[in-house]
């Protein structure tokens, strides 16, 4: 049986994707800051892993870890997806705490998790695994007023590339996924303060699907940047 473990997994595109998996019959580690979020997604699944944990301490993320290898016996996944997009505000309107939170949570926090992640699989048998880093249609093409969370968006393409040719010793793989307007209560935020303009959107669903798409390649085969988006965003173009 198959393992991955996914990070902000309470909520979301995380709490979607621990639900497919989990379906699919995977051994799913569930991380979050939020036990008790973390078991209402889980629902009392066997093969649920609930994992609290806050991925800006590296010694948490390295606990966390090490107690789903430890239960499972291997990690073949790794769904980095702990994330956040914070205040919307202009570069001068934004606090420095503020920047520093998203990213401790953006880059930081996925740095430490794909590093526990790498370390796990180079020295598991048979070695190898993959990570999947979740990063943005901002890694391209930002919205206005995010410039902390576009910033650590374009900075997570450039972790991807790096583990994805330092992983090849390893049989580490790794691919990202830049997901564009899933419906989720992030998203909502948004439409809600454009109700007379509502952005296009597509089902979490969706994403979960792609997400697992990715996941279930044999090793010798890699997504190495997937775009999945509601079909009608402005991306492409002028829209």
């Amino acid at each position: 049986m198959k393992s991955i473990l996914i990070t902000g997994a309470s909520a979301g595109i995380g709490a979607a994707c621990a639900k497919a998996f989990l379906h699919a019959g995977w051994q799913v580690g569930l991380l979050a800051r939020r036990a008790e979020a973390l078991h209402a997604v889980a629902d009392g699944h066997a093969h649920a892993h609930i994992l609290p944990c806050d991925v800006t301490d590296p010694a948490d993320v390295d606990a966390a870890f090490g107690a789903f290898h430890a239960a499972v016996g291997r990690l073949d996944v790794l769904f980095n997806n702990a994330g956040m997009f914070g205040r919307a505000a202009p570069i001068d309107g934004l606090a420095i705490e503020e920047w520093r939170q998203v990213v401790d949570v953006n880059l930081h926090g996925m740095f430490y998790c794909a590093r526990a992640a790498f370390a796990l699989m180079r020295q598991q048998t048979p070695m190898g695994g993959r990570i999947i880093n979740n990063g943005s249609i901002s890694a391209h093409a930002p919205r206005e007023h995010s410039v902390a969370y576009t910033t650590t968006k374009h900075a997570i393409t450039g972790l991807t590339k790096s583990l994805a040719l330092d992983g090849r010793s390893f049989d580490i793989a790794c691919g990202q996924i830049d997901i564009g307007n899933a419906r989720t209560d992030l998203l909502e935020g948004i439409i809600a303060a454009n109700p007379d303009n509502p952005p296009p959107t597509m089902n979490v669903d969706d994403v979960a699907r792609a997400v697992l798409q990715m996941a279930d390649l044999g090793p010798e085969a890699n997504v190495q940047f997937m775009t999945i988006m509601a079909t009608k965003m402005p991306y492409i173009g002028r829209g």
